[in-house]
């Protein structure tokens, strides 16, 4: 039976890919800061570390144990940033991937799935970007790049590295919850001008891709995990007045998302327009391939 460890368990995503998982038969060890995990009681081939994984300590012993190591843990970017919370968002990502790669024994067969962002492309306007487009600038381009080297720093013990560059997941937790209250008040719409690009994915493409990689040889190397067809915020914004029988003709001004948001907001109104090109190149088959079909899914009626 194959062993896999997910850091950032009892996240949205962790918790989705734990129990996608165990249910395939793999044994699922997941670590975080919550005491208790709710699948520990229901999956006896579930074990939990309650431990912050941006220190060192006795939850490393996991990840000899793992033929796999997805690696999620990072706090959540859709909050203030305050100096204080942009430290904690930068230790969590990055001090946990150190540790993980520091507890890799060199020459031992495994693979490392680390996540990363679409946002290290920082503002690209209209470019058209694939994996091989350089990192940008800006907070978020610079805590992805550090993300990122301290995962590869993986290859040189012989592990399988594959660098997940997330776009915004659509789920029912995590941005898309977030938005939605302002449509259902008649108040939704684009994000300043709305023209800037809007890197999406539907969870369900997100959880089956890293299945993808998971459990096909080879698939080593940087993912953009996006939608393959980009749109632009302001046809994100009429795609979800339509699914919700709202207009969505409200937009918020640039100055104001900026001074309400602050720097989260300039991050917000950074322009994206990244495709999955590796992934389509591997073979995987998007289930949702534009933003109509994804946000009917998971909103329509």
């Amino acid at each position: 039976m194959k062993r896999i460890l997910i850091t950032g368990a009892s996240g949205f995503i962790g918790e989705r890919l734990a129990r996608l998982f165990l249910l395939k038969g793999y044994h699922v060890t997941g670590t975080g800061t919550s005491l208790i995990h709710p699948l520990s009681k229901k999956f006896r081939e579930f074990d939990w570390v309650s431990a912050d994984t941006a220190i060192e300590g006795n939850w490393q012993e996991c990840v000899d144990d793992a033929n796999i190591i997805i690696n999620l843990a990072g706090r959540n970017i859709f909050r203030y940033w305050t100096k204080k919370y942009k430290k904690a968002i930068y230790d969590s990502r990055i001090l946990t991937t150190r540790n993980i790669v520091n507890a890799i024994e060199k020459g031992k067969t495994q693979k490392l799935l680390t996540a990363s962002a679409a946002g290290i492309y920082g503002d690209c306007k209209d470019d058209l970007l694939t994996e091989t487009r350089t990192p940008g600038k800006g907070f978020l381009a610079d805590v992805c790049k550090a993300w990122e080297t301290e995962g590869l720093r993986a290859v040189a013990k012989g592990t399988s590295v594959s660098v997940m560059r997330f776009g915004v997941v659509l789920g029912n937790k995590g941005a898309l919850p977030l938005m939605i209250p302002a449509f259902k008040l008649f108040a939704g719409g684009p994000l300043g001008t709305g023209l800037h690009w809007f890197p999406w994915i539907h969870v369900k493409d997100l959880e089956k891709a890293i299945e993808f990689i998971v459990e096909n040889d080879g698939l080593d190397g940087v993912f953009n995990f996006t939608g393959p067809r980009p749109v632009r915020q302001k046809e994100f914004a009429g795609a979800l007045g339509r699914v919700l029988h709202r207009p969505a003709f409200m937009p918020a001004p640039s100055f104001l998302v900026k001074t309400v948001m602050g720097e989260l907001g300039s991050a917000l109104l950074q322009s994206q327009r990244a495709i999955p090109e590796n992934l389509m190149g591997a073979g995987y088959p998007f289930l949702f391939s534009n933003v109509d079909l994804a946000l009917e899914n998971l909103l329509g009626r």
